[in-house]
């Protein structure tokens, strides 16, 4: 709620991304009442996601279909701040149209106020997967992942770290004891953005909060 009041009181708006996945449902249910409904600026909050399925709205899997249910449906968002990835379209038609989304807000892309990001076992987030850095990920906002994830096409969309590294302020939400080796590894391992993209988020000017529960930071140190 402060990021957004504070943004506000900055530029006139609210730009954040969200995320999808298990892990920030409860959050977003916690959004959808009073009081925190009401201390959030909706007229002038702008939402997009940092990753999305090339699925349909209404799918199961659909980042935007989940926010939409435990969330925007319930506060006054106009529906033209909504900015919905063409996750029914193929990953070059979805590309384009983000793209061009988020040039309306600010060229070549806005500056985000806020990212939500959520962790994996294997340390991705968004949809970086680790592996060899694809060309895309250094030169556009937003590209497609087409590579095998979990045995299986990744078929997604994502931010990159190009469009992520400008953001005011970065959160990551990480729970779990499945994602405590990553977690310790991304904090206080040796540098290896391939093998650990989380790594690859570092804003130039802004700041990274990680909230972790007990179960992922138990190998952490009061050092770490």
């Amino acid at each position: 709620m402060q990021a957004s009041q504070a943004a506000v009181a900055r530029h006139g708006r609210f730009i954040v991304a969200l995320s999808g996945g298990g892990t920030p449902q409860p959050l977003y249910r916690l959004l959808s009442q009073p009081p925190f409904s009401k201390q959030i600026p909706w007229d002038k909050t702008h939402v997009f996601w940092g990753d999305e399925r090339l699925v349909p709205p209404d799918h199961a899997e659909s980042s935007y279909g989940m926010t939409a249910r435990l969330l925007l449906d319930c506060v006054p968002i106009p529906p033209a701040h909504v900015h919905r990835a063409l996750g029914e379209g193929d990953g070059v038609t979805a590309v384009a149209d983000y793209t061009a989304q988020l040039a309306q807000l600010g060229a070549p892309w806005p500056l985000f106020d806020l990212i939500l990001l959520g962790m994996g076992h294997d340390g991705h987030t968004a949809s970086l997967f680790p592996g060899p850095i694809p060309s895309e990920e250094l030169s556009n906002p937003v590209m497609a992942v087409t590579a095998q994830y979990d045995g299986r096409p990744a078929q997604r969309i994502t931010f990159t770290p190009q469009l992520m590294n400008d953001a005011h302020q970065v959160l990551f939400l990480v729970t779990g004891a499945n994602k405590a080796k990553a977690l310790y590894e991304v904090l206080s391992g040796v540098p290896n953005p391939e093998l650990w993209p989380a790594q690859r988020i570092a804003p130039r000017d802004g700041r990274v909060t990680w909230l972790v529960d007990s179960a992922a930071a138990q190998l952490l140190t009061s050092r770490d």
